[in-house]
């Protein structure tokens, strides 16, 4: 695959992820942000532009960004915190190519309560046993460079940050992947607020049975990959031309 095809499906991907977190109800209004670094670079990102809702962006609404915060290319402006987030998380990570940011109701709940931990209590949950960190301080909007990077230090080595009274934070060694992330774990959370709300005590998975199916998981990633790959079909089934190209954004 030429630069510019790898460039052109990156976009594509972006898009459908934007799309699908929006159907699943993963989006809050304008807000939140995905971004995917540009293929054969480590130093620019493309990234969903401000002020347009997820379900009517377009392959060309797409912007280009380097990790100083100059748009490269885009007829668009960039949310000034999704700049600060995913340029400072691209920049300390160059292995996380797809960072998403989103304040999906189940998982953001989890971070406005006390401990506010992913429990063991589903088997959607063990998918990200080792991989989840937790920033337990909110200091208001990201931004500045400083509350970027202090998000991004907050990883270590996680895959998935819960920032406190906030949102959470995933990225992946691809947008399908980190999709699949995304939604598994909104489905992880919301699971263990209905378990909660029910006012029975969870029944918590022994560790070493976590450990197991997490392994398990991890053995086979193909999974994810046919995830995504099915949305985009389903997309080309329901929404014919959302892949177009030259201003063609429906209004």
């Amino acid at each position: 695959m030429s630069v510019d095809s790898a460039v052109e499906e990156a976009r594509f991907d972006l898009v459908c992820a934007l799309r699908w977190a929006a159907r699943y109800a993963l989006h809050e209004g304008v807000c939140n942000h995905f971004s995917v670094a540009v293929p054969g670079y480590d130093d620019r990102f493309l990234i969903n532009p401000q002020g347009l809702h997820w379900l009517e962006v377009m392959p060309d609404d797409v912007v280009t960004v380097d990790v100083d915060g100059h748009v490269i290319e885009g007829r668009h402006r960039v949310e000034p915190t999704a700049f600060y987030i995913h340029s400072r998380i691209h920049r300390a990570r160059p292995s996380a190519r797809c960072v998403l940011h989103t304040h999906m109701p189940y998982a953001t709940t989890l971070t406005g309560i006390v401990p506010g931990r992913l429990e063991w209590v589903s088997q959607q949950s063990t998918k990200f046993h080792g991989r989840v960190a937790y920033e337990d301080a909110y200091n208001g909007l990201a931004t500045e460079v400083a509350e970027g990077d202090r998000m991004a230090a907050a990883f270590q080595e996680a895959d998935i940050l819960f920032l406190a009274n906030h949102g959470v934070i995933v990225c992946g060694e691809s947008v399908a992947t980190a999709f699949d992330d995304l939604y598994y774990l909104e489905r992880a959370c919301m699971l263990q607020v209905l378990g909660r709300g029910t006012g029975q005590m969870p029944r918590t998975i022994p560790r070493e049975i976590v450990e197991l199916t997490a392994a398990q998981m991890r053995q086979d990633s193909s999974q994810a990959l046919l995830h995504f790959a099915s949305l985009r079909r389903l997309l080309d089934r329901d929404e014919p031309g959302w892949r177009s190209t030259g201003n063609a954004r429906p209004r």
